[in-house]
């Protein structure tokens, strides 16, 4: 015969005690706010410990006059109270039979919705009821854990992949579930059955076809250059769904990745003027002019709607510094003479020698001139450079000169244009040592 060692330690009324009992047969005890139930698998029996000895039992609300008499065994009857006695030593407890709370459950239906599920329970699940010693109706809240399948994004794979959903829930006829966008069935344990080891008494409903859907809307920018190179570019993003604060142009991959899903929208705007709206699951879109843009998508079937997921993008406003000095000497630290930008559309510099010759020129401002002529190295010294630029957020109507006029000098009224950049200087040539 299997034997549980239930110990129970509660207070009662201005007593305190700490008795010990034996269930006879599998139990497992339970306790609901202050209250101690002890819950048989079946046929409740208990025994006292020898060590305590012979105790008279009392059914509740009588603690008066025993029941039972100088004996250490005891045939409760289910959903009621007793007490024991020793001497001024007492306990109170409430006793179950699981025979008498075993669910008889004939049908499940579903109710399929684009938030949850609803599954209706047809048949009997039997409550915990039973009367405290102030004559209250009371109840143990019986519970249950569902398992179904549902949907998580794998961020390796790139793909939806099943997962198992489980929920606990009050155990009643209707239970209410997040809504799987996967065919699932949906098994029901019940708690209490599994605490008494009764892992047979499940239910388990048919396989339902769902109507609810999931996206894991993802942005992916554009890099220039290797992830781990030394750019010039300010801002440039190299982590993918990064898109604050970011230098244009800015191509950005924007992917809605919908299960279950049968319609894309996705919609761009700057402040409140729409750009653009394209009926895709992805699609790239380039931004190029400075401010605010807020990228929304909205992912259906011909049942559900999932709310919209927004994304915000700032483009900064376009820079360019020049530094005064570069040191080719192969140490890997400002070895080529690079401007350091960000939003910048055209760019055109020239490197001249003290005799106005032209040495070197680039048009890619993430590119730079490495200290070298004709694939020689330059002496060191003072150069010259020009540099005309145009930033994305100059004004369609800004123009700049493509080709330059050797240390022009540069009028007020063209240093004020936003965007527009016409810079000549110096910049120092020093090798040294590694």
């Amino acid at each position: 015969m299997r034997k549980y060692l239930v110990v129970i330690a509660v207070f009662f009324s201005a007593f305190s005690y700490a008795l010990h009992v034996e269930c006879v047969g599998t139990a497992t005890l339970l306790t609901n706010d202050g209250d101690t139930l002890l819950v048989f698998a079946s046929n409740p029996e208990l025994k006292t410990l020898n060590s305590i000895g012979e105790v008279d039992w009392y059914r509740l609300p009588d603690t008066i006059t025993p029941i039972q008499m100088g004996t250490d065994y005891f045939y409760p009857e289910h959903g009621e109270g007793y007490m024991i006695k020793v001497g001024e030593e007492r306990d109170v407890f409430w006793v179950f039979d699981y025979d008498q709370l075993r669910p008889a459950i004939s049908q499940i239906e579903a109710e399929l919705t684009c938030e949850n599920t609803k599954l209706f329970l047809e048949g009997n699940i039997p409550q915990m009821q039973y009367t405290r010693l102030n004559g209250r109706q009371t109840a143990y809240a019986r519970t249950c854990r569902v398992e179904y399948l549902d949907a998580m994004w794998d961020d390796g794979g790139e793909m939806w992949v099943d997962s198992a959903a489980v929920e606990e829930l009050s155990f009643e006829n209707a239970l209410v579930l997040a809504a799987s966008p996967v065919p699932t069935d949906y098994t029901i344990h019940d708690i209490l059955a599994e605490q008494l080891g009764l892992t047979t008494d499940t239910l388990s409903s048919p396989v339902y076809q769902p109507i609810a859907l999931k996206a894991h809307p993802i942005t992916i920018t554009t890099t220039r250059g290797n992830k781990g190179e030394t750019s010039n570019e300010v801002n440039r993003p190299y982590e993918p769904d990064d898109v604050v604060n970011m230098s244009a142009p800015l191509e950005v991959l924007f992917k809605s990745n919908g299960l279950n899903a049968e319609y894309y929208q996705w919609k761009i705007y700057k402040g409140s003027d729409l750009l653009l709206t394209r009926n895709e699951a992805e699609h790239r879109y380039t931004f190029m002019d400075k401010g605010n843009y807020r990228a929304v998508v909205v992912v259906s079937n011909t049942h559900c709607q999932l709310d919209s997921v927004e994304f915000t993008i700032s483009i900064s406003e376009s820079m360019l510094l020049v530094p005064n000095v570069f040191t080719p000497n192969g140490d890997g630290a400002n070895d080529e003479f690079r401007v350091a930008y960000r939003s910048i559309k055209e760019f055109h510099c020239w490197v001249y020698n003290r005799w106005g010759h032209l040495v070197y020129e680039w048009t890619d401002p993430a590119k730079g001139w490495d200290g070298t002529i004709g694939g020689r190295p330059a002496a060191e010294g003072a150069y010259f450079y020009v540099i005309r630029a145009l930033g994305t957020d100059a004004d369609e109507n800004a123009k700049y000169i493509l080709k330059p006029v050797y240390a022009k000098k540069l009028k007020k009224q063209d240093e004020a244009l936003i965007g527009v950049y016409q810079l000549s200087g110096s910049i120092n040539l020093l090798r040294g040592g590694k």
